[in-house]
């Protein structure tokens, strides 16, 4: 019989028949079905925990924890001008136009301009944040950056109040 896709065989010898677990004693695997005497590993449905070291002291909790992780911690994407420099044709510069040119990985977050390197052409960069560096020299070159507003800060101090304001009902 001519071999294409619809009647594929695996090679003679290449595969092995299931193992036939708990079918009686004579198959090898009967009684027990491999699985040893009694215990939670015995039972069908058993998981062990993720980490679980059989009692012994996890390694997560031998070992001591170290640091800070700040969840509010914004990571910028760095842009060099001397990556900026070998866009030719472009006089505004926005994450977008990043993004399509393979300089950051994602247009959606936030980029940051970084001094190293030199400008000559006159441009208007749209970052989230800017060096001192980076912004000198751009001005110098004729060209600005145009970095966003500071967001006001979420969370204040709790206004203290001398006296009690009674509400009339």
């Amino acid at each position: 019989m001519p071999k294409d896709l619809s009647n594929l065989t695996p090679a003679k010898g290449s595969t092995k028949s299931k193992r036939r677990r708990g079918r009686g004693t004579a198959a090898g695997q009967g009684r027990t079905s491999g699985r040893g005497n009694k215990g939670a590993q015995s039972r069908s449905g058993f998981k062990r925990k993720a980490g679980f070291e059989g009692g012994q002291m996890p390694i997560n909790r031998r070992l001591p924890k170290r640091g800070f992780f700040n969840p509010f911690r914004e990571e910028y994407q760095v842009v060099n001008l001397r990556d900026i420099a070998r866009l030719e044709g472009v006089a505004e510069i926005t994450p977008e136009v990043l993004y399509a040119n393979g300089m950051v990985a994602r247009a959606d977050k936030p980029v940051k301009l970084l001094g190293v390197g030199e400008v000559t052409a006159k441009l208007t960069i749209t970052v989230a944040a800017a060096s001192k560096s980076a912004i000198e020299k751009v001005e110098k070159a004729g060209g600005k950056v145009l970095l966003p507003e500071p967001a006001p800060k979420k969370r204040g101090k709790p206004v203290k109040r001398d006296k009690v304001v009674e509400q009339s009902a």
